[in-house]
């Protein structure tokens, strides 16, 4: 046990590990700034309600990533444990579809309540996504290389690829559909298929995601095209023409952007969060952090995230293991997709899909999935590292 102890000391990850620690702890802190006065107005609850909320959640994360970072990553090719995932996230999903909840602001019945908290389903998905897909591609190598795999070699993750789109886009949950899907495609991008393999899975991807995409809007269109999101769609186009309605939030966002400038006007010390930007504390917390802390708390909380991301490349890239290759490609792809739906919604880029900042926004379902990921990714790293000392 000691020896098993002292070998992941010394080939532990600690980049990505003390990034990791002083994301969640930063976030912690702007989550208490951000949301006080959320707590008392709304909550009818103490100033520190959503802080003491996400500490629980970050006690938790920190289990779920020791349980990450201390399981080979390799059972994640397991048949058995591949069958038990599968298992487990169509049960989550369907669970989710008779017994989910919805929150009015967001026009989403994407959360299971369990009583102390809202589990979301579609943040297991993503990185069940990522584990399942790269098991399957993994698995199906060891009898057929990976360059000459067709996308009917892969039917059944292609299955239930679809299956997962269907029950998230089915809950109306259009920014996790975006993640997910570019998910698949990393990972499989990864995977070392051929280029012309790629493409005809792409192809069969997009036009059964697309036939059934086409099938939801016409069941579930009046669902889907809400009040709300048509109108954060106007917003989007011309935010400054419905300052009233749908474009107040991002035109809020703008003002407390603008009013940070290089330096912030110091923590704690937003206006915007004073009932002008509704839940500052979940997907709009980087327009608190970039009024608070002004350019240097944006380029924290990026330069963060961005090593993260180019570390789990770099992993993928310096890795002979296709499985390790792949597992990271996607932690990696799912980290910059989210910050991108996310900032590029806060700053106007794109309209606004309700998606958390990685780490930083509140929210425990968010917070323990990465964490897990963060495990994983470092456990990946450790192999690599082996690798290395081996040549």
């Amino acid at each position: 046990m000691r020896k098993y102890i002292a070998y992941y000391v010394r080939n532990f990850d600690y980049p990505i590990f003390f990034t990791y620690v002083f994301l969640c702890l930063f976030g912690l802190i702007m989550i208490y700034s951000s949301s006080m006065m959320v707590a008392i107005v709304q909550e009818e609850a103490p100033p520190d309600y959503f802080y003491n909320k996400q500490l629980i959640n970050l006690v938790i994360s920190s289990l779920v990533f020791l349980f990450g970072a201390f399981l080979p990553y390799k059972h994640y090719s397991n048949k058995k444990l591949m069958v038990a995932m599968t298992a487990g996230m169509i049960f989550i999903l369907v669970w989710l579809w008779f017994f989910g909840v919805g929150m009015e602001q967001t026009g989403s019945k994407s959360w299971i309540d369990l009583g102390v908290m809202n589990f979301q389903p579609s943040e297991v998905a993503k990185l069940f996504v990522i584990l399942y897909f790269a098991g399957a591609f993994y698995r199906k190598s060891l009898n057929n290389p990976l360059e000459n795999l067709q996308p009917n070699n892969i039917i059944y993750p292609i299955i239930i690829w679809i299956f997962i789109i269907f029950c998230v886009a089915n809950e109306t949950d259009l920014g996790a559909v975006i993640i997910l899907s570019g998910i698949a495609f990393a990972v499989v991008a990864a995977s070392g298929m051929s280029f012309k393999a790629y493409l005809k899975f792409f192809s069969v991807l997009g036009l059964l995601g697309g036939a059934l995409m086409g099938f939801i809007l016409l069941v579930k269109g009046d669902s889907i095209f809400t009040d709300n999101r048509l109108g954060r769609l106007q917003s989007f186009l011309n935010p400054f023409e419905y300052e009233s309605g749908s474009g107040h939030q991002v035109i809020n966002g703008y003002i407390a952007i603008g009013s940070g400038g290089l330096e912030g006007v110091g923590l704690g010390q937003s206006v915007q969060k004073l009932g002008y930007l509704p839940e500052p504390q979940t997907d709009f917390i980087m327009a608190i952090i970039a009024e608070e802390l002004g350019i240097f708390g944006v380029i924290l909380v990026l330069g963060g995230l961005g090593f993260i991301v180019f570390r789990g490349l770099y992993i993928a890239m310096k890795t002979k293991d296709p499985l390790a290759r792949m597992i990271s490609a996607g932690i990696a792809s799912w980290l910059a997709i989210q910050t991108f739906i996310n900032l590029g919604g806060v700053s106007g880029l794109i309209p606004l899909t309700g998606v958390t900042l990685p780490f930083i926004s509140y929210g425990g379902s968010s917070l323990i999935m990465l964490s897990l990921a963060m495990g994983i990714l470092i456990n990946v790293s450790m192999y690599v590292k082996l690798e290395k000392k081996k040549q």
